[in-house]
């Protein structure tokens, strides 16, 4: 893709990916975050992560479907540290305002309450992800290391689902559709992978 291209579309998933953030901002600062305003951040602060890391986690698929959208891997870091930027910031809700940053409390809400257990070990996972996503790391580590280190990306995929589910009411259905779109993409990589394998065939032969 061209860089005059690419530049505009970067400066758009920018503005994309801080949105929530404005709205949250501009919704405390009016007190127009309802009855709960700690919980709806909690709430917005983690979907918003779990959708972008959604978003990230479909590159590779689209990618092999179509060589057209290669274009589309250099979005995929800036996604990535958005997923840990607002994570982090769902992290900090419990932290802040639910927990005020009493450790005694939070370490027996971490020991008593699954949904927190998980959530906490799914931004564990994702922090070596963030603090390695600079060309300096890549070559520090070496393409294969690195690549291996961030097949985390999915343990905290299936980590950030269980947590949502955990962390709902029974009954409560809202985490359907991200489960099913997290199911998608992880079938879609071995199935697309062999599709890929198979095509090669008759050229190697």
């Amino acid at each position: 893709m061209k860089r005059s291209i690419l530049i505009p579309l970067k400066t758009l998933v920018w503005l994309a990916c801080l949105w929530p953030l404005g709205v949250i901002l501009w919704g405390t600062a009016t007190n127009h975050m309802g009855a709960d305003p700690t919980g709806a951040i909690a709430s917005d602060t983690g979907l918003c992560a779990l959708w972008l890391l959604l978003i990230s986690l479909a590159i590779t698929p689209l990618r092999r479907l179509s060589p057209r959208l290669s274009w589309l891997i250099k979005f995929r870091r800036l996604l990535g540290l958005f997923v840990f930027f607002y994570a982090t910031l769902h992290l900090l809700t419990y932290v802040a305002l639910y927990s005020g940053f009493d450790v005694h409390a939070m370490l027996a809400d971490i020991a008593k309450r699954r949904f927190i257990t998980i959530g906490v070990a799914t931004w564990l996972l994702l922090l070596p992800l963030a603090a390695t996503s600079t060309n300096w790391a890549i070559r520090k580590l070496g393409g294969r290391r690195w690549n291996l280190l961030h097949k985390l990306v999915y343990l905290a995929a299936v980590g950030a689902i269980v947590h949502y589910w955990w962390k709902v009411k029974p009954g409560v259905l809202s985490p359907v559709p991200f489960t099913v779109v997290l199911v998608v993409l992880l079938a879609a990589r071995p199935v697309l992978a062999w599709s890929q394998r198979r095509k090669l065939r008759p050229v190697a032969a």
